[in-house]
């Protein structure tokens, strides 16, 4: 994917340059220069509060208020004399994302401020980043970039589609194996090496370095009252060519899409949120790219991942295709990943092919939603139900042997 900077679409602007205001590859100096330095201690103090007047959202997939996680370990840090931990988690296992990627190499100083800026606040020198190549490798050169950056460790994250969730985060830097783990309690109270852990996305911590310098009635100052400041969204399928876009709070799916390229008359739906996340039909794409606009349909930015899909295209196929991966991904741990999603997949690829009832796609998604070890079933499962929505007329064609966008 490529990296976008701000454009205009008939509606209104809908771009901007915030994280990315260093321009490409912005080494220390280019950094420095653009956003100038940040004292961390001095900034401690403050930081939560500015944080929560900020209503900054978790930008890896589970939209969790970023302020929360961090009163929640504040509280804990003394409990036994435990030190905190905290890990920039840029592990990107999801294959229609490459907004991590392209953060860790254009503004890693961002991310590194970001991470020191959280460690002193719960008063720790135990940091982690894990993220896969070649953003791991950006962020070791941007450390040696700068002294206040040398007791930061750096763990490569598996090719892996789980490998960014929370505990298999914890499970890989402990046990180097990337897998997630059946975890009753919170991280902020038993993480990493059961100590208090605070596991941010990277793209969360490139935010609380800018909110640490210029406040939360600045990171306000754009998006929508609720879903303010920018997000970065990774574009893909039938578009002008894959981008990663930084976008404003609340613009609309249509406006993304167009600032992409895509010609939003010719698409039939277009996948939100990713592997995890819900088709929406091209009537729906009107729709803010924010978690209030989503809920009435029954979705969620997620990672912040946009594919489309032109009208000439089958989404049963697509589904299938998507199904049928999330099924070999899966870590096998526990019964609806071993053999609840597998079959999930051999029913989608019936639904596609025109061969199979759509019936027992149903009843697996739903036997395999809320019992699994990790929230993997229960993604999977939201997907095939969304397709089942969207394309229900799909469906019907297919189950009498035709596809109807061949037509077209």
């Amino acid at each position: 994917m490529t990296l976008e900077m701000p454009v205009e679409t008939e509606a209104r602007t809908v771009t901007v340059a915030r994280l990315f205001a260093a321009g490409p590859n912005a080494d220390l100096d280019r950094h420095l220069a653009c956003f100038g330095g940040l004292d961390v201690k001095a900034r401690a103090g403050a930081l939560p509060d500015e944080l929560e007047a900020s209503a900054l959202s978790g930008r890896g997939g589970a939209g969790f208020p970023a302020w929360r996680k961090l009163r929640a370990l504040t509280d804990r840090r003394a409990e036994r004399g435990r030190r905190p931990v905290v890990i920039a988690n840029g592990a990107e296992g999801e294959p229609l994302s490459d907004k991590d990627r392209m953060l860790l190499t254009h503004a890693p100083h961002l991310v590194i401020d970001g991470l020191l800026a959280m460690a002193a606040v719960v008063r720790t020198k135990s940091l982690y980043v894990y993220a896969s190549e070649p953003g791991l490798s950006a962020m070791r050169a941007a450390a040696n970039e700068r002294a206040d950056a040398c007791g930061i460790r750096f763990v490569e994250a598996p090719d892996a589609f789980i490998t960014g969730q929370a505990t298999a985060v914890v499970n890989a830097i402990e046990n180097g194996i990337a897998t997630p783990r059946d975890h009753v309690d919170h991280l902020t109270e038993t993480g990493l090496k059961r100590r208090p852990t605070l596991l941010h996305n990277v793209e969360t911590l490139a935010h609380v370095a800018l909110i640490a310098r210029y406040g939360a009635t600045w990171f306000r100052s754009v998006g929508a009252p609720d879903d303010p400041g920018t997000r970065l969204v990774s574009i893909s399928g039938d578009v002008r060519r894959p981008q990663v876009l930084e976008v404003v709070g609340g613009a609309s799916i249509t406006d993304i899409l167009r600032a992409a390229g895509a010609d939003t008359a010719r698409l039939s739906a277009a996948l939100v949120g990713g592997y995890h996340g819900t088709w929406l039909a091209r009537d729906d794409l009107t729709a803010p790219l924010s978690p209030a606009g989503l809920a009435p349909l029954g979705g969620h930015p997620g990672a912040g991942i946009i594919h489309a899909l032109d009208r000439t295209r089958c989404g049963l196929g697509a589904t299938a295709d998507i199904i049928e991966y999330l099924a070999a991904q899966s870590a096998r741990q526990c019964g609806p990943c071993r053999f609840g999603l597998p079959a999930l997949a051999e029913s989608w690829r019936g639904i596609a092919g025109g061969y199979g009832p759509h019936g027992p796609a149903r009843r697996i998604a739903d036997s395999v939603d809320g019992r699994g070890a990790c929230a993997h079933p229960d993604g999977t499962a939201r997907l095939s139900r969304s397709a089942m929505s969207v394309f229900a007329d799909d469906v019907r064609e297919h189950a009498s042997g035709r596809c109807r966008r061949a037509a077209h």
